[in-house]
């Protein structure tokens, strides 16, 4: 199904079509033999990073495209529209660049060339097993000894475990709370550094998620990220970014699961005429496409607040519970359509119906952004 786009310059409909071609191409071919064997597909990051896919909202002189972050959405809907686990690695990714590009020194930014090339990979290292919605109490600790940091903790459910190539490490440098957290941009094959066996996850099979141990690791000192006790800003920061990216794979896996849903009842013959034209079903993906549209328009107008650097912190929460709600309630009925077929993975509903449910958890979960949005209403 044709998405209807206005985007702000020809350059960006250029770009989205180049970002369409290369998911027909690299993407959707490889998705279900990717994750039936839980393989992580590095090559197809690096591909996409050389294409200058990975560094879309970043500055030019840094190795990015400088786009409007509502262009890098769509871009991230339509690769998530054919592979999920690879659009969230793009989030994941976009994400880990943030706190490198927007407050770290012009040393530790030579490292963005790389970065936003696709060379190297990032993970966000701020959850951990007994702290993930209340970031504010993590426990990993950080000790400075001459020129390094001492790191020593648990991160929990970290995305690119093993296979990432930095780890942006949330820690703890001072007091307890929020001032007393900050952030160590920390090479992943340090010694001390060490991933766990990968969680047997619902869905991305292809995404790799584990613990991180750091066990006494040594962090270089001039790996620190703004100033001791920024760490918490910055995390909330790239997360409101983040939920952005996150709303917009939610989008995309709604659409493609729409987009088969409806392939699908047209093709289908039930009592002598195709199931699409039974008013029942009919209404039931008229409902789907009207969702859809709301959450992606819900998500660009939260980032054309970002474009304009107006506050877009409370939009951003709104439009990830919205979008990733709607995804869950799309891929559901898109299973409803196929009926027995949609409940095999013979066909990619499946996969759909189960991937959708983490989006209504990562990046904070939809009871956290309730929360954000119903304390906005008291200031």
């Amino acid at each position: 199904m044709t998405v209807d786009r206005i985007l702000p310059t020809e350059e960006a409909y250029e770009l989205l079509a180049l970002v369409t071609e290369m998911a027909d191409r690299e993407l959707a071919p490889r998705a279900a033999d990717f994750e039936a064997r839980g393989e992580f597909p590095r090559e197809v990051l690096r591909t996409l990073g050389r294409s200058g896919l990975l560094g879309l909202p970043y500055p030019q002189e840094y190795g990015g495209s400088e786009q409007p972050y509502e262009v890098y959405l769509q871009a991230l809907e339509i690769l998530a529209s054919r592979w999920l686990a690879v659009a969230e690695a793009v989030s994941v990714h976009t994400l880990s660049c943030y706190p490198t590009a927007a407050h770290g020194t012009e040393q530790q930014r030579k490292l963005l060339p790389d970065l936003l090339g696709g060379e190297l990979l990032g993970a966000y290292c701020l959850s951990e097993p007994q702290g993930g919605s209340d970031a504010a109490s993590l426990t990993t600790r950080a000790v400075r000894e001459g020129e390094c940091y001492r790191v020593t903790g648990t991160k929990a459910w970290i995305t690119h475990a093993a296979t990432a190539d930095f780890y942006n490490v949330f820690c703890r440098t001072g007091g307890p709370g929020a001032g007393g957290i900050s952030c160590l941009l920390a090479p992943a094959r340090g010694a001390g550094i060490e991933p766990q066996r990968a969680e047997r996850t619902m869905g991305l099979r292809s995404s790799p998620v584990a613990q991180i141990v750091f066990d006494d690791a040594r962090v270089p000192a001039d790996r620190l990220i703004g100033e001791e006790g920024d760490g918490f800003r910055i995390a909330m920061a790239a997360l409101d970014s983040g939920r952005l990216g996150i709303a917009a794979c939610a989008v995309g896996l709604a659409q493609g699961a729409l987009d088969y849903a409806v392939a699908y009842a047209r093709e289908r013959q039930q009592f002598g005429r195709s199931i699409i034209d039974f008013q029942g079903l009919g209404f039931l993906l008229a409902d789907m496409a009207t969702q859809v549209a709301a959450a992606r328009a819900l998500t660009l107008a939260a980032a054309r607040l970002r474009d304009a650097g107006r506050p877009y912190r409370i939009e951003a929460a709104k439009a990830k519970l919205f979008a990733t709600d709607t995804a869950m309630r799309v891929t559901t009925d898109a299973v409803q359509v196929l009926g027995g077929a949609g409940y095999v993975a013979d066909h990619p509903v499946e996969r759909y119906f189960r991937e959708a449910k983490v989006l209504q958890i990562v990046e904070g979960t939809n009871q956290i952004q309730r929360m954000v949005i119903a304390r906005s209403f008291s200031r």
